[in-house]
């Protein structure tokens, strides 16, 4: 876990030396900041509500774009080569790089707290039950959201075609749930894998089980495929 947390580092770091960490930190803020101001002004409730919805879509695109590089780009330079000749676990490979994706988003993340600052000294009495669950379920659906991504950057070595496979899945795991409304028989099921639907009871206010079970299996099983992906190029 050491070597993991050490990658997540160097991995960090390494963002805000491309200008990948500032142009998506830039666009995420501008765009949250842009659909809060919209959503209070037309609403005029003390609710992050509508915000956390909207996050959850700008989350959809700006993932693929985090994680593109992560294998892909070691990949292309070769040096995922010199990673897997030295004493380094795959799944720590694997494990520091979603670490250090899911790092940033924490750091964008943690800009929307002066939304609820915002509300609260505008004399608001915003629902600090909602907004701690809204955010819990914001981790678990980056979590899950980036797995996706670092599973793409590992299937190639190209950055731009991580990003659009990463945003394939995502999309139809985004779109599913409204399957359901044309194949009735099979609602309950596609509903139950809907990357979007999981998060509407956070959002809400409620902390669900299942929502975090799924979440999390969605994360664990995205990155246990990308370990055994890379475990492949050991024996090219």
């Amino acid at each position: 876990m050491h070597t993991a947390l050490t990658i997540a580092r160097r991995e960090l770091a390494a963002y805000f030396v491309s200008p990948i960490a500032y142009v998506v930190t830039a666009a995420f803020l501008v765009i949250s900041g842009y659909l809060f101001s919209i959503i209070l002004i037309t609403s005029r409730q003390a609710s992050l509500e509508g915000l956390f919805f909207n996050i959850t879509v700008v989350l959809l695109f700006i993932a693929p774009f985090m994680t593109m590089r992560l294998l892909a780009e070691e990949q292309r330079s070769g040096t995922i080569e010199v990673l897997l000749t030295a004493p380094v676990r795959d799944w720590e490979v694997v494990l520091g790089k979603f670490l250090a994706a899911l790092g940033l988003f924490a750091v964008m993340l943690l800009f929307t707290l002066t939304y609820s600052l915002m509300l609260w000294r505008l004399g608001g009495n915003p629902d600090w039950g909602r907004v701690v669950s809204g955010y819990l379920g914001l981790c678990l659906l980056a979590s899950a959201t980036l797995a996706i991504g670092t599973l793409a950057s590992a299937l190639t070595d190209n950055q731009i075609t991580a990003a659009v496979i990463a945003f394939a899945i995502l999309l139809l795991l985004w779109l599913i749930g409204a399957a359901g409304n044309v194949a009735t028989g099979a609602a309950s099921v596609l509903q139950a894998l809907s990357i979007s639907d999981r998060y509407d009871d956070f959002a809400r206010g409620a902390v669900n089980l299942a929502d975090v079970v799924y979440y999390l299996s969605l994360t664990a099983g995205a990155l246990f495929l990308a370990t055994r992906v890379i475990e492949t190029r050991r024996y090219r």
